[in-house]
């Protein structure tokens, strides 16, 4: 909750789905987070599926099947793991594609 505090991301606990969506992009925006997020519903029926919490990374394949899910973060988070699994979902041509066409 230190943290919280220091990064002042400390909010009451939203009552609505606009609230918490409010929570959400003004903690994106003030810890710099430059990757997509999205939101779980009030139910919170994502977390339960994939045991999102404390947080996780995973990798979604191109049939929408779950290639890779880390260990619980953020010690739990393992780029060599990510990256050999990226490797093999993403056949290599695709690799040189992007970085020729970008």
């Amino acid at each position: 909750m230190e943290s919280n505090v220091k990064d002042k991301v400390v909010f009451a606990s939203p009552k609505t789905e606009e609230e918490r969506a409010s929570v959400a992009g003004a903690c994106v925006r003030k810890l710099g987070i430059e990757f997509p997020a999205v939101l779980d519903e009030f139910g919170n029926s994502t977390e339960q599926a994939y045991t999102g919490w404390p947080d996780r990374l995973y990798l979604i394949d191109s049939q929408g099947r779950v290639a890779y899910k880390s260990k619980p973060g953020p010690f739990g988070f393992k780029p060599d793991q990510l990256a050999t699994a990226l490797s093999r979902a993403v056949p290599a041509e695709a690799h040189t594609e992007s970085r020729v066409n970008h």
